[in-house]
C-alpha cells in the first residue's frame, strides 16, 4: 500500500503523485475522501522539547574544558546530558554520562520527570561502575539538575571537578 510504503508521511497531493508514477490515476478529491474514510493520516512531526533550563539562580561552574575534549585515558573527562524519548505512553527522560575517551556510557537513568534525582541516579551508577580517580572533570550544560546543591555535593564528595558549558553552547550537545 502506497501510504505505508511512504512511511505514512505523504499528504494527499504527494500521495496522488506517487500513485500516478506507479500507473494509478485517481483524482485529488477522491483520494482525500478515501483517505478520510479509511482514516489514513500522516504522521506529525513531534514538537521539540527543550531539556535545559538554565534560567535559574543556582551557582554555575566555570568551563574547564574550553572546547578541548582530548583526554589521554579513560575516566579523565565525563560529559553528562539529558534527553527525552517519545513512547506510546508519553515522554520519558534519559540522563546519561559518557566517558569522552572511550565514548562509552558509564551511567544512565530513565524517568518520567527531569529531576536532580534522575541525574543523581545516573551519576551514582557511573561512580559505582567506574570508581574514577579524584580530579576527573564532569562536564555538563547549565541545567538546573546539574547546578542543584545535592548534585554538586555528590560531585564534591567524589572528588570530581565540575565544569559547565556556556549558555546555549551547541558544541557540547554534539559531544554528549
Amino acid at each position: 500500500m502506497a501510504h505505508i510504503r511512504t512511511r505514512e508521511t505523504y499528504g494527499t497531493r504527494r500521495l496522488q503523485t506517487e500513485l500516478a508514477e506507479n500507473g494509478i490515476i485517481v483524482g485529488r478529491d477522491r483520494l482525500a475522501r478515501l483517505r478520510k474514510e479509511l482514516r489514513l493520516r500522516c504522521k506529525q512531526k513531534r514538537k521539540f522539547r527543550a531539556t535545559t533550563n538554565s534560567n535559574h539562580n543556582l551557582p554555575v561552574a566555570p568551563n574547564l574544558l574550553n572546547q578541548t575534549f582530548a583526554p589521554t585515558a579513560p575516566n579523565q573527562v565525563w560529559v553528562a546530558d539529558l534527553t527525552y524519548v517519545a513512547t506510546q505512553e508519553g515522554w520519558l527522560y534519559l540522563a546519561g554520562i559518557k566517558d569522552v575517551y572511550t565514548c562509552e556510557i558509564v551511567g544512565y537513568a530513565m524517568g518520567e520527570r527531569m529531576t536532580k534525582e534522575l541525574t543523581g541516579k545516573a551519576l551514582f551508577m557511573a561512580l559505582r561502575s567506574q570508581r574514577p580517580p579524584a580530579g576527573l572533570i564532569h562536564h555538563s550544560d547549565r541545567g538546573s539538575q546539574y547546578c542543584a546543591y545535592d548534585y554538586r555535593v555528590i560531585q564534591e564528595q567524589s572528588g570530581l571537578k565540575t565544569s559547565m558549558s556556556r549558555k546555549g553552547n551547541l558544541f557540547f550537545e554534539m559531544k554528549a
